[in-house]
């Protein structure tokens, strides 16, 4: 009797199954972040992720009008604000989307480089076997024998990789010669997204250690300001990794301003000539003169300091009753870009041991608010400017007396007082008058306010990006790529001789691989020029 052992089955382990299929979802996940299809629906998403950063006050360049908006909006604001559209640029979700893009960018990049080199290697396509099924074909002959007009044929396709191949079998004797051209167009194309990647790796280069910083500077040739610190500038944007130390030292001033305007007030020209000094010259104390034009930026070391714009500061003298004077001159915001009307509000705080004590002082303080015009234009009392140019300038203030909020220790806005102040009663308005330079009013208390001149003021820019000369390279080198891409075109010709008797006939067909539009044309210029050879030579 025979005794038969059975072997357990063994069930598949569910581990191995749950590790194959996480293994097949990685790769298949990875396959398609390297897809084409993925990088441009990436490129989508990064511009329009992009739009609420030019909607939406950012919090990198003014913090300020962030909270405001905010509170203007309590309902939907803090979501906007968890949602970090007041922070986009550096937001994670966006860097998310700039990683994966330059992810699946390069990784479809060498991909398709790969298999263009292979391309670059494959010799052409054989000829099909009838070219006279090919859309675009034709026939010539020539009394040259084989050899010769194989020869004229290959100097005519001078400039196309052509593959000579011997026929076999029932067409022994037979030469064919596969010509392509066009590899150029696919090069383009490589070149033109390798340099987008580019781009995009130095933007983000730029934006991580680089910085940019405003200011507002008197072109009175006073003492301008030093790049030594974030604290000397009225904003300042460090990159992400930065702190705004370190910043490279240098100096500038600003001895005046010059501005062209058409008769209509559009500005034809703006130029500030300035003085500078960096490196070496900070020890020495040496200046150096440069004209300041809008985009043609002074360039010191790394950074770049631009013109941005220009406005009016007028100045004031205040003449308090026991005979002593303060004279400001401060920057007046334009409120219409076209005429440069402009408002601001200047404070003044009385001098020391005029009043008994530090409360009756801040009572008295003054405060001149209101509009400045650079070419006054009044409609009764109501003043407006005509023109841009400091023709005739005026200015329609109200002189407020009181408390001006200067030691309140709270931040106020140097163009506009706080409206609670006058509200509240701290402040009283004791005049509103018009006044033209060397015009003053008087106040009850024997205070005087005289409008003195009106210096003007220059907006400037420092800015340090590293990544900048890599960003214009990379610029070029996409534009070059685009157009290499869209006008070098792939075409593909066959041409195959049979020995005749009293020379060679030849047979020639040819296809498009892209822009099939104007190729018939194309080829029919070919095939003359191939004839024309062909005579030529005989």
């Amino acid at each position: 009797m025979t005794s038969t052992r059975l072997r357990p089955v063994t069930a598949p382990r569910p581990l191995r199954r749950g590790v194959g299929r996480v293994r097949a979802s990685v790769r298949n996940a990875w396959r398609g972040l390297l897809s084409m299809r993925t990088a441009l629906v990436l490129l989508f998403l990064l511009a329009v992720a992009s739009v609420p950063g030019a909607l939406l006050p950012q919090r990198s360049l003014n913090a300020a009008k962030v909270d405001a908006y905010i509170a203007a909006r309590p309902a939907v604001g803090p979501l906007l604000d968890r949602l970090r559209l007041f922070d986009v640029f550096s937001a994670p979700w966006f860097a998310a989307i700039y990683v994966l893009l330059s992810v699946s960018l390069i990784g479809c990049l060498l991909v398709r480089t790969w298999e263009h080199g292979k391309a670059l290697r494959t010799a052409p396509v054989p000829a099909p076997r009838n070219l006279e099924r090919l859309p675009h074909h034709a026939t010539l002959s020539t009394t040259h024998d084989l050899d010769e007009a194989t020869a004229l044929t290959r100097r005519q396709l001078k400039g196309w990789r052509i593959e000579r191949r011997q026929s076999v079998g029932d067409r022994a004797g037979e030469v064919t010669l596969s010509a392509e051209r066009g590899y150029l167009r696919e090069v383009g194309n490589l070149v033109f997204h390798f340099s987008l990647v580019g781009l995009l790796v130095a933007v983000g280069v730029g934006k991580l250690v680089g910085y940019e910083g405003q200011l507002i500077v008197l072109a009175d040739g006073g003492p301008g300001f030093c790049n030594t610190s974030p604290a000397g500038y009225d904003t300042f944007r460090a990159g992400l990794t930065g702190d705004g130390t370190g910043l490279e030292p240098f100096c500038v001033r600003v001895n005046g301003f010059t501005a062209d305007y058409l008769p209509t007030g559009q500005a034809v020209k703006f130029v500030a000539p300035i003085d500078y000094q960096a490196g070496q010259d900070l020890q020495t104390n040496t200046w150096r003169s440069y004209d300041l034009r809008v985009n043609d930026p002074l360039r010191v070391g790394g950074e770049r300091v631009y013109l941005l714009g220009h406005g009016y500061a007028p100045q004031f003298t205040v003449t308090f009753p026991n005979g002593e004077s303060r004279t400001e001159a401060l920057q007046f915001k334009p409120v219409d870009p076209t005429t440069l009307l402009s408002d601001g509000t200047l404070r003044f705080d009385p001098p020391a041991g005029l009043y008994p004590n530090a409360d009756a002082r801040r009572r008295n303080q003054i405060a001149v608010t209101g509009l400045f015009a650079p070419t006054a234009s009044f409609t009764g009392t109501i003043l407006t400017s005509a023109f841009p140019g400091l023709k005739d300038p005026a200015v329609a203030v109200d002189i407020l007396q009181g408390d001006a909020g200067l030691d309140s220790g709270k931040s106020q806005s140097i163009f506009a007082l706080d409206p609670q102040l006058e509200q509240s009663g701290r402040l009283v308005r004791q005049a509103r008058v018009n006044l033209r330079p060397g015009e003053a009013s008087t106040l009850p208390d024997g205070t005087t306010v005289r409008f003195d001149s009106t210096t003007e003021w220059v907006s400037l820019q420092t800015s340090y990006d590293p990544a900048q000369q890599a960003v214009l390279v990379f610029a070029i080198t996409m534009t070059a790529g685009l157009m290499a891409s869209l006008l070098v075109k792939r075409r593909r010709v066959w041409v195959r001789l049979i020995p005749a008797g009293d020379g060679t006939r030849m047979s020639v067909g040819g296809l498009a691989r892209t822009d099939p539009a104007g190729w018939g044309e194309e080829f029919g210029q070919l095939c003359t020029a191939l004839g024309h050879q062909l005579d030529k030579g005989g």
